[in-house]
């Protein structure tokens, strides 16, 4: 979380239930904590929401690719992962792949993040409560005071971010639909995405060209 104003400024449309999310969040980390930018989390509903019917009707070499795909990189990158986490972010039939009409779980965490957007601080939310989700470290995240604590560590109030998100739940749902509008105006639909000064950057493996055209651009590193 940066208190002073960026020169540059990137906004990343993300998913919670996203691995590829979670594989970029390291160099994005980087990239503010270096530079004179701002990262601009801008948290939407995974496309299992968005679109119950995706992985009933996608290819079925899809969800194998994509697993083994997203294992192998965080190998790659040295970072600890297991997918899915304990508890699934999305209530879903494995078998079916029915997705659950109430969605607790996602919704919860989409609304903590949007909170924090409104905060300026969706990065250092998401340095936290996405290594709770994803690094293989806690099963049962949704229980007891784990999210807590990881917003908590996060720099911010934990309290606080459940007490806005259950007294004006509107309020967030109505952000997280703006974000979902500007991210259907880019030129693409996953996640994460990153748009910085009107081009779009789709994928955890396109965060080092995203630095490289903001270098380009004369992005200055911090002192």
């Amino acid at each position: 979380m940066n208190d002073q104003p960026a020169d540059f400024s990137v906004d990343v449309f993300w998913s919670m239930r996203s691995p590829f999310c979670y594989l970029a969040l390291d160099r994005l980390i980087e990239i503010e904590r270096n530079f004179h930018c701002f990262i601009n989390i801008r948290p939407v509903w995974p496309i299992a929401v968005r679109t119950p019917s995706f992985f009933k009707t996608v290819n079925p070499k899809y969800r194998t690719y994509h697993t083994a795909d997203c294992t192998r990189m965080a190998e790659y990158l040295g970072i600890p992962f297991r997918r899915p986490p304990v508890p699934d972010p999305i209530v879903q039939d494995e078998k079916t792949y029915e997705i659950a009409a109430e969605q607790p779980y996602i919704r919860t965490l989409t609304l903590l993040c949007a909170a924090a957007q409104v905060r300026s601080a969706g990065l250092a939310f998401l340095d936290e409560v996405m290594r709770l989700l994803w690094d293989g470290s806690t099963d049962n995240w949704h229980e007891g005071d784990h999210l807590l604590n990881a917003m908590n560590a996060a720099g911010l109030n934990g309290h606080a971010l459940f007490a806005d998100i259950e007294a004006d739940p509107e309020r967030f749902e109505a952000l997280i639909d703006e974000n979902q509008k500007a991210q259907d105006a880019s030129d693409h639909w996953g996640v994460p995405l990153m748009v910085y000064n009107g081009e779009t950057f789709f994928g955890q493996d396109r965060v080092d060209i995203l630095l490289w055209r903001m270098l380009k651009d004369g992005l200055e590193e911090r002192a």
